[in-house]
């Protein structure tokens, strides 16, 4: 059983939500910022730099002010990844611009798309979740999540690329492992079947490479595999494994009558 909650958090062992938020925020803006031209921008970037190091550093240290174990085993590590970081992301704006018909440049959809930053800010906040720093990767996943309305929890194993087009309401849970080029549209929820608080191991579902998994389709459940270069159609509630290279569709029953034949029209108001 938890330990009784006291009806306070002692604030010398949580992060200011702010701060993480606006170190987010800087980290976004680092890896893709928006200069003058090419000079302003390598004047810049090594200031920026070390403002990261330092925001990120004032976030470790109201864990543990007195501890070094957060610069050499949290810090650099994270910042020395920020490479990484921006060219899977480069990868997952490219393969958006080149999948939506919608998307003109780069530039827009890396500035505009709200599926581009939900997956920026999970590949940042994975990063520390894999470094093991807790709270802050949730914070900064949740802070996504208010901007965007999709909601990816910062420990699920997401491959590149990876493609949200719209994203409102898409629920990507804790142990769901996704494959290299997957594409999800809104509404979709990658959730676990009811189990015990203290159950181990992968809750949520494996979605192969190559999946499409179309608007308002929940799958769920740990042993759950979707194959790779399978769609899932709109409206679908699996709950079982599907082979690779499948369809799976709901069809449901559409009526279309005359309208005329009705003496009053149809007018709903909700």
């Amino acid at each position: 059983m938890a330990n009784q909650y006291p009806g306070y958090i002692l604030s010398k062992n949580i992060p200011q939500k702010e701060a993480v938020v606006k170190f987010a925020q800087d980290v976004i803006n680092y890896l893709f910022p928006i200069v003058e031209n090419e000079q302003a921008f390598l004047n810049k970037h090594q200031r920026k730099a070390e403002a990261l190091k330092n925001g990120l550093l004032d976030i470790l240290y109201s864990f543990d002010e007195k501890s070094k174990y957060y610069e050499a085993n949290i810090c650099d590590p994270f910042l020395s990844s920020l490479n990484e970081i921006k060219e899977k992301l480069i990868e997952d704006a490219n393969a958006l611009l080149e999948f939506d018909p919608a998307a003109k440049s780069i530039d827009e959809v890396i500035i505009t798309y709200p599926g581009f930053l939900a997956v920026a800010a999970y590949r940042i906040a994975n990063k520390l979740c894999n470094l093991k720093l807790p709270i802050v990767p949730r914070i900064i996943t949740e802070w996504a999540h208010s901007v965007t309305g999709i909601d990816i929890h910062p420990c699920a194993k997401i491959g590149v690329p990876f493609i949200i087009d719209h994203g409102t309401g898409v629920v990507i849970g804790e142990t769901t492992v996704i494959g290299k080029n997957v594409k999800l549209y809104q509404g979709v929820t990658l959730g676990a079947l009811a189990v015990k608080k203290e159950t181990t191991g992968q809750r949520h579902p494996t979605i192969e490479d190559g999946v499409i998994i179309y608007a308002n389709s929940t799958i769920l459940g740990g042993d759950t595999v979707i194959g790779r270069d399978s769609i899932v159609g709109g409206n679908c509630f699996i709950t079982y494994s599907i082979p690779a290279h499948s369809i799976a569709y709901h069809q449901p029953v559409v009526t279309v009558k005359d309208k005329r034949d009705y003496n009053e029209p149809l007018n709903w108001v909700i």
